[in-house]
């Protein structure tokens, strides 16, 4: 029997999700939920599948759920699904508030019930080859560059986007934070729209992270240093130059240039998400992981907020953790 899925939120990412379910064996589109009602019809009429205005209804059409809603109706909907015993995959960022995160995370423990996150660069192609090569990186430097688009403004730049990289950032250090600096400003919205910040872990690892949603240009980058080698990730073109020390008599440095096959990363992360659900593992980027990269992404957001009061900067206050 196929697993009947249903996504609530039919917008333009919510739109991919349905589309991914479409392809994948052993699933079936089974509804759609919005509050707008040319968004639920324009998904019906393209999927022929049920579009109701509430995602209540869903509640016995669906056996899994994608949750692509504004981050402020994150938890009362994934929330909903999740007492039912309903798996979610809930787009990043996890909730509006680290309290709603926890909650959630504790409300999937107690029914036992899958529950994904939508950090989507650890299903990137480029990302997935070089994991296992990456052991113990002592310096990380990332950038995230976006023109400015509308989408995604309901947060800050840390929360919209940086918060890939600290995803990523935390699955490869695997080390708890000791201090954060950071700075950002509100350019286009009345939120941080360009930020940096720089972490250093307790196990010495230091890492540099940029994102702004306000550049002229598009990047998508990692770079990583560790003994004896360093990698460098181009996430949009899948590639990965990596330069390693050959030990010898006279060292040596030798360069290689891995040209990856490029993956659909929405469909890889959708796969994993059935997988689990069918098989009773863990996802590969648990409610967790999505609690762990909302606590720093606050951490920083106070850490700007702060430097900015200090300036005078008018009209910002640190955001409710």
């Amino acid at each position: 029997m196929k697993l009947r899925a249903g996504v609530v939120g039919a917008g333009y990412l919510g739109t991919f999700h349905c589309e991914k379910y479409t392809q994948i064996d052993g699933v079936e589109l089974a509804a759609v939920a919005d509050t707008d009602e040319g968004k639920r019809m324009a998904a019906h009429k393209r999927f022929g599948v049920p579009a109701y205005a509430s995602y209540r209804d869903l509640e016995d059409r669906v056996d899994i759920v994608s949750v692509v809603v504004p981050t402020v109706h994150h938890y009362e909907v994934a929330g909903f699904f999740l007492k039912k015993g309903i798996p979610v995959l809930l787009e990043k960022p996890i909730t509006d508030t680290v309290p709603h995160a926890r909650r959630l995370v504790n409300l999937a423990g107690r029914s036992n019930t899958v529950f994904q996150i939508g950090h989507l660069e650890r299903f990137n192609s480029a990302i997935r080859t070089v994991k296992n090569m990456i052991t113990r990186p002592v310096f990380i430097e990332a950038h995230r560059l976006s023109p400015f688009t509308a989408r995604g403004t309901d947060v800050d730049v840390i929360r919209d986007l940086m918060i890939h990289e600290l995803d990523i950032i935390f699955s490869l250090v695997q080390s708890d934070i000791v201090t954060i600096d950071a700075v950002g400003v509100p350019v286009l919205t009345d939120k941080i729209d360009i930020a940096n910040a720089r972490l250093t872990f307790k196990n010495g690892c230091v890492a540099n992270v940029t994102a702004s949603r306000v550049s002229t240009e598009r990047m998508r980058k990692i770079r990583l240093f560790q003994k004896d080698s360093y990698f460098s990730i181009d996430y949009g073109a899948s590639k990965v130059h990596i330069v390693r020390i050959n030990q010898g008599k006279q060292p040596e440095l030798g360069a290689e240039q891995l040209d990856i096959s490029r993956e659909d990363s929405l469909f890889e992360e959708i796969k994993s998400f059935v997988h689990a659900v069918k098989t009773g593992t863990e996802p590969v980027v648990k409610g967790v992981d999505g609690l762990l990269a909302l606590e720093s992404a606050f951490r920083i957001l106070a850490k700007i907020e702060k430097n900015l009061r200090a300036r005078d900067y008018p009209g910002h206050a640190t955001p409710p953790a």
